[in-house]
């Protein structure tokens, strides 16, 4: 007769192992928490399972069959190998070997990613980190297939159904190279910001107009942006070879050298910057590694 395999559940295999280990159906149910009936009808539908008596009557309790003995170890093992899918995995930093999916962009990288990388690497040195560039319009599906594990985005760019933790609130600042004719004063006046030439970070390219301007339309001012650029990475080798001016988040400011900084002389609304994630590794011991460590990065900053 073909065993069904669909007759067999995990109980009648805990079952079979402390048979094994006791040989004797009253310690068997001792163990296990059942009735010495209970454990009986469990060896009566192994028997039935296996096609085998399994075990026999001796002068103390019961002794196995060759099958039984047979089936001894495969067993053991199969119990612990369920026993290790149900528990989670133990992480250990300094030893895991994974590669977090990260996207960002180049703000991102320069504020974000440059001091939790050197954080990471002191830490769990065998840990990889591939970059990506953020796309909003593919994120939540990037995230969904596990293109993208963790993305830093600014606050409501996030799909609702993705986690979502707060890293930073972040503000604007005006920069220029530090020979500038206007960094000798620690302040700028509205008419000479709005009077010098500006180059503008637009990440999809090509525009002219961003929060800065929108901030002096509210006052009935606006500013003269004569250059664009994709990237924050260009900005500083522009700003240093002409008397151009720029408005950049604080963090990016302070982490690049040879500039002055001085406060914008408008209100320019700031922004919180987030980290997101998907359901998919929301519990991973990993991930939540991670996560932990990039948010205790950024707040020494």
């Amino acid at each position: 007769m073909e065993s069904d395999i669909r007759k067999l559940d995990l109980n009648l295999l805990r079952a079979l192992d402390a048979l094994l280990d006791e040989r004797s159906v009253t310690r068997a149910a001792d163990r296990l928490a059942l009735t010495q009936p209970a454990v009986t009808g469990m060896l009566n539908r192994l028997r039935e399972s296996f096609n085998d008596p399994l075990f026999v009557r001796a002068q103390r309790g019961i002794v196995p069959t060759l099958r039984a003995e047979q089936l001894a170890l495969p067993i053991k093992q199969l119990l612990a190998d369920v026993a290790g899918m149900l528990q989670p995995q133990a992480f250990d930093p300094q030893t895991a070997e994974l590669t977090i999916k990260l996207a960002s962009t180049d703000y991102a990288l320069r504020a974000i990613v440059v001091p939790f990388l050197s954080a990471l690497r002191e830490r769990a040195s065998n840990i990889r980190i591939s970059v990506l560039p953020i796309d909003d319009q593919t994120l939540q599906l990037q995230l969904e297939r596990g293109d993208v594990d963790l993305a830093l985005v600014a606050n409501g760019a996030a799909a609702p159904d993705l986690y979502v933790k707060p890293l930073f609130d972040e503000s604007y600042v005006c920069v220029m190279r530090a020979d500038h004719p206007d960094s000798k004063s620690s302040q700028i006046s509205l008419t000479r910001f709005c009077a010098l030439d500006h180059v503008l970070v637009s990440p999809s390219g090509g525009g002219f107009h961003g929060v800065t301007d929108e901030a002096l339309r509210k006052i009935g001012k606006s500013r003269r942006v004569t250059v664009s650029v994709t990237s924050f990475l260009v900005l500083p080798e522009i700003l240093m070879a002409s008397d151009l001016i720029a408005v950049v988040p604080r963090r990016l400011a302070i982490r690049t050298p040879g500039l002055t900084i001085v406060e914008p002389p408008v209100k320019i609304p700031g922004f919180c910057k987030m980290v997101a994630w998907h359901e998919r590794t929301h519990r991973d011991a990993g991930h939540r590694w991670i996560r932990t460590l990039m948010l205790e990065t950024v707040k020494t900053l």
